[in-house]
C-alpha cells in the first residue's frame, strides 16, 4: 500500500508541475488529475500480472520479439517480390498490418507453448509431470509437513494462489474453530518454507470462468501435468474423473499402519462404552478404533484383548475384540 502510494504522489505531483511549466495554475490541474489516473492504470496493469506466472510472461515477450522479427522480415521481402512497396503512403500501413498480426500470434504462440520449452527451466515443471499441487484440506491438517520432513516427498510443492487466498479467508473467519483452522494452515506452509527437504512455489495462474477452489485446482492440475496431494475425499473422486493423479495422505496413513491379525494378543484402555450394550471401545495409538465384547465395565483400566476380525473400509480400519480371559474360557485360539 505504501508503494501505491507514493507511485500515486509521484505521477500526481509530476502530472501537475509538467502542466504548470506550460499552461500555468489553472491548467496544471489537469496535469495532477492526469497523473493520478495514470497511477491508477500502472496500478490495474499490476494487479493483472500478479494472476501471471512469470513463465508466461516470459514466453510472451520473446514471443512478440520473435514475430516482429517476423514481421520485419515479411516486409522486407515484399520489396523485391511485389510493387506494392513503390507507393510510399501504403508503406506505414503494410508494417502496421504485418507487425499487428505476428506481433499477435507471437504473443499468443509464446504465452502457451512457453512450457514445452525447458529454456531456464521454464518448461521443467511441466516436462517432469512432477508436479504436486496442495489443496487447503491437506495444508489445514498438516500431516504434510511431517511427511516432507522425514524426506518421503522432496523436491517443489505447489501451492496456487487461489488455495492461499482461502486460507486466509479461512484464518480472518469470525468463527473461532475456522479461524484456528486457517491461522494453522498458515503455519503449516510457514514450517513447510523453511524445511530443506522442499521448495515452496506460488503459483499465480488464476481461472475466472471456473467457480470453486476445488475446480480450479483440478484445471491446474490438468494444465501443468501435475498431481494433487489432498484428504478431500470428494475432490478425490472429482479429480480421477477427470484423469488426474491424486495423491492421498489418508490413504498413505491406512497403509503404514502396522498389519493386526486375528488371533492376536494386545494390551489397550477402554476409553468408552460402545453402540451395543456391554461393549467397550479402545484405540491404538494411530486412531484405529478397536470394539471390545464386553468391554464396557472396564471402562477407564487396561485389559488384555484377543483380536477376532479387522474390518477395513475407505473411512479407515476398525478392530474386534474380546477380553482373552472370555476367550480363552471360550478355547478360541490365543
Amino acid at each position: 500500500m505504501i508503494v501505491r502510494f507514493l507511485l500515486i504522489l509521484s505521477c500526481s505531483v509530476s502530472g501537475y508541475f509538467i502542466a504548470f511549466s506550460y499552461y500555468g495554475f489553472p491548467r496544471s490541474l489537469v496535469g495532477l488529475f492526469s497523473g493520478l489516473l495514470i497511477a491508477l492504470f500502472v496500478i490495474q496493469i499490476e494487479q493483472a500480472i500478479r494472476k501471471i506466472s512469470l513463465r508466461t510472461i516470459f514466453g510472451g515477450v520473446v514471443g512478440v520479439i520473435v514475430g516482429l522479427f517476423i514481421a520485419f522480415l515479411l516486409a522486407y521481402g515484399l520489396s523485391f517480390v511485389s510493387n506494392i512497396m513503390e507507393r510510399q503512403q501504403v508503406v506505414p500501413w503494410i508494417y502496421a498490418l504485418l507487425t499487428g498480426i505476428m506481433g499477435y500470434l507471437g504473443l499468443v504462440v509464446g504465452s502457451k507453448k512457453m512450457e514445452e520449452f525447458p529454456v531456464f527451466g521454464f518448461g521443467s515443471t511441466r516436462e517432469s509431470g512432477d508436479c504436486k499441487l496442495l489443496d487447503t484440506s491437506v495444508i489445514i491438517d498438516g500431516r504434510i509437513a511431517d511427511i516432507c520432513d522425514t524426506g518421503f516427498i522432496e523436491g517443489k510443492l505447489v501451492v496456487p494462489r487461489f488455495v492461499l487466498d482461502e486460507l486466509q479467508h479461512i484464518a480472518d473467519s469470525s468463527d473461532a474453530m475456522k479461524r484456528s483452522r486457517g491461522r494453522r494452515g498458515l503455519d503449516i506452509l510457514n514450517r513447510m518454507q523453511k524445511s530443506s527437504g522442499v521448495s515452496i512455489e506460488v503459483a499465480e495462474q488464476d481461472f475466472p470462468r471456473i467457480k470453486g477452489v476445488d475446480a480450479k485446482l483440478v484445471a491446474l492440475a490438468k494444465e501443468r501435468d501435475g498431481k494433487i496431494i489432498t484428504n478431500d475425499y470428494n475432490l478425490n473422486k472429482v479429480a480421477e474423473l477427470q484423469g488426474v493423479k491424486i495423491l492421498s495422505v489418508n490413504e498413505l496413513a491406512n497403509a503404514l499402519k502396522p498389519v493386526v491379525l486375528p488371533g492376536e494378543v494386545m494390551t489397550v484402555k477402554i476409553i468408552k462404552e460402545g453402540k451395543e450394550p456391554g461393549q467397550g471401545v479402545a484405540y491404538l495409538d494411530d486412531g484405529t478404533m478397536i470394539v471390545v465384547d464386553d468391554g464396557q465395565k472396564y471402562q477407564g483400566a487396561n485389559v488384555e484383548i484377543l483380536v477376532t476380525s479387522v474390518l477395513q473400509t475407505t473411512a479407515g480400519r476398525m478392530i474386534f475384540s474380546e477380553l482373552k480371559d472370555v476367550a480363552l474360557e471360550k478355547n478360541l485360539p490365543c
